[in-house]
């Protein structure tokens, strides 16, 4: 492994540029509590690691070399997206339209369904492939033995960091839920936002090129 600090600030820049993840975690943890976010967490670092395993294996090339695969894959992300978005929407007006089980419905967690919304947010998005395909290789020192095994050992540096980061953004999303539990109004709006984000993240997926 080569210029670890040098890969360690990549990954740091796209942790925190904002993106469907991080508005599915803050979202997941203001609404549905801690267990819901950490379980939503682990789905991403499992697709994470998903994407670097398929990396290895060559998918990435697979999906650059084949549009039908690409648009495949991207068009169902869109419509994934796209999907959670109007899920939150209507999850939101359900909740806001029954104010006495309000508190009740917005904590009730489903382990295996946090789980599934962060794997099927982060696994369905090509460029998720590409920038493990792409970032992982340059760290790798070529002329030394075990290869397959720097590479994994970078694909695990990917997903721990990966998983760091999204504890701290469940951690904000918590802080903002016990903010939001006390200001209804905003709390409405600031679930209409995200629902918003996560719609535009959708559409800007289903836009993408295989060279962008």
């Amino acid at each position: 492994m080569k210029d670890p600090e040098l890969f360690l600030a990549a990954l740091a820049m796209v942790y925190v540029t904002p993106g469907a993840d991080m508005v599915l975690l803050l979202q997941t943890s203001a609404r549905e509590g801690r267990r819901a976010a950490i379980a939503t967490a682990i789905g991403l670092a499992l697709a994470r690691a998903g994407h670097v395993c398929l990396a290895a294996c060559g998918l990435a090339a697979l999906l650059k070399t084949s549009a039908v695969a690409f648009d495949t894959l991207r068009f169902a992300g869109a419509l994934y997206l796209i999907w959670l978005g109007l899920r939150m929407v209507r999850t939101s007006a359900l909740t806001h339209a029954e104010p006495t089980h309000a508190e009740g419905a917005s904590r009730t967690t489903d382990v295996a369904s946090a789980v599934s919304r962060g794997f099927f947010t982060n696994i369905m998005n090509p460029k998720a492939l590409f920038f493990c395909s792409i970032l992982l290789p340059q760290f790798i020192v070529s002329t030394a033995h075990g290869l397959a095994g720097q590479f994994f050992l970078l694909g695990a540096i990917l997903v721990g960091m990966g998983l760091c980061f999204d504890m701290i953004y469940a951690h904000a999303g918590l802080r903002l839920g016990g903010w939001l539990e006390r200001h209804p109004l905003t709390q409405r709006l600031q679930s209409g936002m995200f629902s918003i984000l996560l719609i535009g993240f959708g559409l800007k997926l289903a836009f993408i090129s295989r060279l962008s």
